[in-house]
């Protein structure tokens, strides 16, 4: 699975493009790492709520009314709350701060493993990105992602993407519960606190830091009294 470094890392690339000539300062990255971290704390949910790891904090309905609400705000309404207690920066840092939530962290985490429970709490079931498309002389244009089937018998058709269990029926490992609660295992418990474990995830990082280090370099990183 992405380590919390790697999801920084993604942050940061992302941070680095979307405020664009906006001053990139320390307060800013604080603000944004935080949120790229804050998915992993229903890690701890998991000692009273079976299957919290990637079902509370990593459903796309949160940011979802997060981002209308900040849309309502600050480009509907005659008068802004916001706009009145922060500067047009901060908004802007404010819209990052939800992108990156999503592709930074929920996102990616929809790639690997079981997935994330999407739509929770309106709906209670995992979802896994997982496939490929390509183009083959033999097979032609080929698809995986969605799986449509027709029963020949009824004529039903059925569409799978990706979908998998409920938050009852799925544990995904992690530090704080490395194994199913539910299994009855002698063995000594191993906590892992991955940082990179692959090479994307590795290059992922460095490309992060990279693309920082490129802003400040540019002076578009320095300190602002806003």
């Amino acid at each position: 699975m992405p380590s919390t470094i790697v999801h920084a890392g993604f942050a940061l690339l992302l941070a680095a493009a979307l405020l664009d000539d906006r001053p990139l300062d320390r307060r800013a990255l604080a603000v944004l790492l935080v949120v790229v971290v804050l998915p992993e704390a229903d890690s701890f949910l998991g000692f009273v709520m079976a299957g919290a790891h990637r079902t509370v904090g990593h459903t796309f309905v949160i940011p979802a009314v997060a981002a209308l609400a900040l849309f309502y705000d600050t480009r509907v309404r005659e008068s802004s709350a916001l706009r009145e207690r922060l500067s047009d920066r901060w908004i802007a840092v404010a819209w990052v701060a939800l992108f990156v939530h999503v592709f930074a962290h929920v996102a990616l985490d929809w790639t690997h493993l079981d997935g994330v429970n999407a739509f929770w709490p309106l709906r209670d079931r995992f979802f896994h990105l997982d496939g490929e498309i390509l183009y083959s002389t033999a097979d032609g244009f080929v698809q995986t992602f969605v799986d449509v089937r027709i029963d020949p018998e009824t004529g039903t058709r059925t569409v799978d993407a990706g979908g998998g269990g409920t938050s009852e029926s799925v544990h995904v490992n992690n530090p704080v519960e490395p194994r199913d609660p539910d299994l009855d295992v002698e063995e000594p418990v191993d906590r892992r606190f991955p940082v990179a474990n692959a090479g994307w995830r590795l290059y992922l990082i460095g490309l992060g830091l990279f693309a920082l280090g490129a802003r400040r370099l540019q002076g578009d990183g320095a300190p602002t009294a806003e």
